[in-house]
């Protein structure tokens, strides 16, 4: 699978792996609702994208949608708990994120799911991650990027408030907790502007998809 990514400088010098969990920026949304912010936590992100968009079994899937059945604008991979994840610095970062979370998240992030944009045409539509224990409780999803920065939009479920928008690649880390999946939904928008390839990584509890 061919691909581009524009390297960043400060990446390149790197190998791959974590930085400290330190300089976490908090946003508080509003609702219960907030967002954790650490730029460039994964290093050597630009290597690890091309590992990951090499080796990972990506599947093409359909869904319905609108009473039919469209294909997913993205590339997908998933690894339910248990399951060894592509590289281990994943693993490491699960393991510290949920040692960094755990007084607040009161138990481990256990799954991984993968999502591969190709380019501008690839997105995901407004939703919270709400199957499951995610549409009644407080949770967390915490997503590392690595490959070219794609905007993350955030808006409050019901209308009103102030929307967010965060580029996030070449190992960024953003954490949603508390109600976030369950009064502020996100997006990654298309865009017909030229964008390398990015890939996401989400992290996840039990029981939340």
């Amino acid at each position: 699978m061919g691909v581009q990514v524009q390297a960043s400088l400060f990446d390149a010098a790197e190998g791959i792996g974590l930085r400290e969990l330190t300089g976490v920026r908090r946003r508080v949304l509003g609702n219960g609702a907030w967002i954790d912010l650490l730029p460039g936590w994964l290093t050597g992100a630009d290597a690890l994208f091309e590992e990951l968009a090499q080796r990972v079994p990506w599947q093409a899937e359909r869904r319905l949608m609108y009473e039919r059945v469209v294909a997913v604008p993205r590339l997908l991979a998933h690894y339910r708990e248990g399951a060894a994840l592509p590289h281990p610095v994943l693993a490491q970062a699960r393991e510290a994120l949920g040692a960094h979370y755990a007084r607040e998240l009161r138990e481990p992030f256990v799954s991984a799911g993968l999502c591969y944009y190709r380019d501008g045409r690839d997105s995901v539509a407004w939703h919270g991650d709400r199957i499951g224990r995610g549409e009644l409780e407080d949770t967390m999803v915490a997503i590392v990027s690595v490959g070219e920065p794609r905007p993350l939009l955030l808006r409050p479920r019901f209308g009103g408030g102030e929307s967010v928008r965060q580029a996030l690649g070449h190992g960024d880390l953003l954490v949603m907790g508390g109600s976030c999946q369950r009064t502020w939904e996100h997006a990654v928008p298309k865009t017909a502007r030229p964008v390398g390839p990015r890939i996401s990584i989400q992290f996840r509890p039990r029981g939340v998809a």
